[in-house]
């Protein structure tokens, strides 16, 4: 069976991307991952979406500039979000935003990010 014809269940797909079933549910509701249903109408997801989420080509940058994590705050004032990420390694990292970017990513507290690490700027992806 290829990678793109495998399916997980909601579960087994919200670990592989590292967020919790909540928010791959809301993900669903708000178009923003495909899911599918099997015939007890439950939530499936094929492997290739995942893997499309999952974004396997990070565009040249390296591990060490990137961390996993869940969003602890969100704090926004005027122009800018400060948005702070617990990440799986002993440390928090806290970066800030311009509200529009934390508006347009939907970043709340206890969704899974990552910070992308650039010198002395620190970026937020889903």
């Amino acid at each position: 069976m290829a990678v793109s014809d495998r399916t997980l269940s909601a579960g087994e797909a919200a670990r592989a991307l590292g967020i919790s079933l909540d928010t791959l549910r809301r993900w669903d509701r708000q178009g923003r991952i495909l899911v599918e249903r099997d015939s007890a109408n439950r939530r499936i997801v094929s492997a290739a979406e995942v893997e499309r989420l999952r974004g396997r080509e990070r565009h040249g940058l390296s591990a060490r500039n990137h961390f996993r994590g869940v969003v602890r705050a969100v704090k926004v004032e005027g122009l800018l979000a400060q948005v702070e990420l617990d990440v799986t390694e002993p440390a928090r990292l806290v970066a800030v935003i311009t509200r529009e970017s934390a508006e347009e990513l939907g970043l709340l507290p206890g969704m899974s990010a990552a910070a992308v690490v650039k010198a002395t700027s620190v970026m937020i992806e889903l």
